[in-house]
């Protein structure tokens, strides 16, 4: 029998983020027949104590013999863990929400990364912007989703499709310093001015509240992010107004056979689906792909090598790996808000998106060297 090891995080925006990003993996590897694979399992808090994590992974690599290790970690950790699986000669696959842009992108033959592309959603999602008309926009964010370099891939990519951020607006981390009060006056002098925000969780329900109560007659023009667009969350907030968009990395709605599948299965556990049980079924997936290239041939480097070009049907499309990074590319939609007829929130894909592969070059592209974050942490793992 093979062994993987999962990471497994914890956070306070989605209590069940572990049991989900788990369910994910044993449904997935399930409906392939792969009941022949053994899962070992170390919780490694919120992503951000290096210490803790390096011995976690090394406890699956050492102790468990794991061949492949999955961890919902961000690029820095992974560079921290980097001369860990390079030694141990074994393959790390870090699922990523994507929030994050590294100062570089390193390409390691040990280390994959497997994203919800966050990033690239938002620098797409302002590019829809101004192509909806929205030449100048505000940036708004919070304290900790702010704290993610995707405030560089949605800003950039405003500037790039020829906006102009005008203001900014940084929000308090606490609810009771949450407060969308300040754009009043801005708008009341604005005119086709939109907002480029960057919200996640429970942060997405309070903006809505406030963009409510502050402009009850002025729908204010708004593009999101994927993880503003996650249903779990906005099925609990309230519905702000008909010029709410963005691009979302996947919905329950998509009408594919994956999709299906996924959502019978995760659903038959017990479960509702969202994008942590989404990366899951993706990771088992991944991991009957490697285990048996690792049993043909137990060679990592060419396992690797044979994942760069894989390439796989998922719930949310076609998903491929870009050689230069080790990184994946999924399809990315289109979408909108609408009141679901209780006067919370519904998605719906209006489309998918072109060449996501372009834009994710291009974004790739892009300078960062003067920007700086502080966050280790998972995303939304605080």
């Amino acid at each position: 029998m093979q062994t993987i090891g999962f990471l497994l995080p914890r956070s306070t925006y989605y209590t069940g983020i572990s049991f989900d990003l788990f369910d994910g993996l044993t449904s997935s590897l399930s409906s392939l027949g792969r009941n022949d694979i053994r899962i070992v399992t170390e919780n490694i808090g919120f992503g951000s104590d290096k210490q803790l994590c390096y011995k976690a992974a090394e406890q699956l690599l050492m102790h468990e013999q794991a061949q492949v290790v999955f961890a919902y970690i961000g690029h820095r950790m992974a560079q921290v863990l980097r001369p860990l699986f390079t030694a141990a000669n074994r393959l790390l696959i870090v699922l990523d929400a994507g929030a994050h842009l590294p100062q570089e992108w390193p390409s390691s033959p040990h280390i994959f990364y497997h994203s919800l592309n966050n990033a690239l959603g938002s620098w797409l999602s302002s590019n829809m912007a101004v192509r909806d008309g929205y030449s100048n926009g505000g940036m708004v964010t919070g304290y900790y989703d702010g704290g993610y370099l995707q405030t560089i891939g949605a800003y950039n990519g405003y500037l790039e499709a020829g906006g102009t951020i005008r203001f900014n607006l940084a929000t308090g981390y606490r609810k009771e310093d949450f407060s969308m009060q300040p754009l009043k006056e801005q708008f009341q002098h604005s005119g086709n001015d939109c907002l480029i925000s960057i919200f996640s969780g429970d942060y997405v329900q309070w903006f809505f509240k406030d963009l409510q109560q502050h402009f009850p007659d002025q729908h204010l023009p708004v593009y999101l992010p994927p993880f503003a667009l996650e249903e779990s969350m906005l099925k609990e907030a309230v519905y702000p107004g008909d010029k709410v968009s963005g691009v979302a990395s996947w919905s329950v709605t998509l009408k594919n056979e994956q999709n299906a599948l996924f959502t019978e299965k995760i659903q038959s556990a017990g479960r509702e689906p969202n994008l942590f049980s989404l990366l899951g079924w993706e990771a088992g997936i991944l991991a009957d792909f490697l285990t048996k290239e690792l049993q043909q041939q137990p060679n990592c480097k060419q396992a690797g090598e044979k994942l760069s070009q894989f390439s796989f049907e998922s719930p949310r499309g076609t998903v491929v790996f870009d050689k230069e990074t080790n990184s994946s590319i999924a399809p990315l939609y289109e979408a909108k808000i609408e009141n679901d007829g209780t006067g919370h929130c519904a998605v719906k894909i209006v489309a998918e998106i072109n060449d996501v592969v372009g834009a994710y070059e291009s974004l790739r592209s892009q300078p960062i060297e003067e920007s700086v974050s502080g966050w280790f942490n998972s995303y939304t793992c605080i």
